[in-house]
């Protein structure tokens, strides 16, 4: 069973999803950075995964998996702000 509350912030999600994809309805200053961080963070999503490489085939000391998790995190980060780079 669900109610409308806990059903409000998926509803509000949706619909900011709803508003940054229709990049049409985002102000001018927003679109002019928007584009340029998308290539960003989608070339980023691309290269970080070959920072993994090094890290990995010489074994995670407990150093390395600090800077590990970072870089997951980072890639995480880069995967959502250019996610719709080929589509614009």
């Amino acid at each position: 069973m669900s109610n409308s509350s806990t059903n409000l912030p998926r509803e509000r999600l949706s619909e900011l999803r709803e508003m940054v994809a229709d990049e049409q309805q985002l102000p001018t200053g927003v679109r002019l950075v928007a584009a340029p961080l998308r290539f960003v963070g989608f070339w980023a999503a691309v290269a970080l995964p070959f920072l993994y490489v090094p890290l990995l085939f010489g074994g995670l000391e407990a150093s390395e998996l600090t800077v590990f998790v970072a870089l997951v995190a980072l890639n995480a980060l880069a995967l959502v702000i250019g996610h719709n780079y080929a589509r614009s």
